[in-house]
């Protein structure tokens, strides 16, 4: 079993930063394909962004390309979401996932195994 637990969420306003971190407990990372999704009261889960167990395949959503990045260090088995130039609109909870070493489409939540809490991440205007 993996459990993955976010940090980082808070309160911030527009064209501010907040790094969100995803550690992991029960098993490596390493050959992990993770992933970054957010939901809003109301709405489905959205994809946010993915990067490879390798630290390469990385994805994101139009909507957050150039404002937010992922990264990963395998030695802390963590995951990272860095991002700057918030708008309220990325207002949401955002959790991140686990999956395989190959996802087909890593932008899917269903490719993944194990999911975290989630973290607020609220943006006022």
């Amino acid at each position: 079993q993996v459990q993955l637990v976010e940090s980082g969420g808070g309160l911030v306003q527009a064209g501010g930063s907040l790094r969100l971190s995803c550690e992991a407990s029960g098993r490596t990372l390493r050959t992990s394909t993770m992933g970054w999704f957010r939901q809003t009261p109301g709405k489905e889960r959205e994809f946010v962004g993915t990067i490879g167990w390798n630290g390469g395949r990385i994805i994101y959503t139009d909507s957050v390309k150039g404002r937010f990045t992922i990264s990963r260090d395998s030695a802390k088995n963590t995951v990272y979401l860095q991002m700057n130039l918030l708008k309220p609109e990325d207002t949401a909870v955002y959790y991140c996932a686990a999956g395989s070493i190959f996802l087909p489409d890593p932008r899917l939540g269903t490719g993944y195994d194990y999911w975290g809490q989630g973290t607020q991440v609220t943006v006022s205007s």
